[in-house]
């Protein structure tokens, strides 16, 4: 589970509780995670506990509710070191709503895939626009090294739509002469 270690990882430099442990993820991650859910932050922080990777003291506070502090314990660390030092492998393929979207336009003919193609392309060279100017304003390194990741993931997006439309031509000619126009398909419904 890859935000467990994640959270192992930000309790390795020291005891945090959970609204700093969200705000400490979210700092390090940057802007193309998203936001953490603090309800599952804590889902995640119970099965730590309960797998012995993180224990938990309660803190009272006289000016605030009382707060909860979680520490990595040693099997936590053991547990952190060896998911770091594993390489990442992609368990179930790469699905990928772009593929999908390729199926449906392909059906509808060669208008469509050129129309779908033309607006993602589109949305992908605004993508990069935005990525680029956000990278070059990052000074956190790691942060840096995530907006290059979805810089390479959104050039590469580009590639395949780009060619997509070549090579998916014959099929939505295919499929164009084959199939109902969407008008036709619409008075048949």
């Amino acid at each position: 589970m890859p935000l467990s270690h994640a959270v192992l990882a930000l309790l390795s430099s020291g005891p945090s509780h959970g609204y700093e442990l969200k705000g400490r993820f979210e700092a390090a991650i940057g802007p193309q995670w998203g936001g953490l859910n603090i309800g599952h932050l804590y889902q995640i922080l119970d099965r730590l506990v309960r797998d012995g990777h993180v224990t938990r003291d309660h803190v009272s506070q006289n000016d605030r509710p009382d707060k909860t502090i979680y520490r990595l314990t040693g099997t936590g660390l053991a547990e952190l070191r060896d998911w770091a030092a594993s390489p990442v492998v992609r368990a179930g393929g790469f699905r990928d709503e772009l593929f999908l979207k390729l199926l449906g336009v392909t059906q509808l003919g060669p208008q469509a895939l050129a129309a779908f193609v033309d607006r993602q392309r589109t949305a992908y060279l605004s993508d990069l626009a935005a990525l680029t100017r956000q990278r070059r304003e990052q000074t956190d390194p790691l942060v840096a090294v995530l907006i290059d990741a979805a810089i390479a993931h959104t050039k590469a997006d580009l590639e395949v739509v780009t060619a997509a439309e070549t090579r998916l031509a014959e099929l939505a000619e295919r499929a164009g002469r084959s199939g109902l126009s969407v008008g036709e398909q619409r008075s048949v419904g």
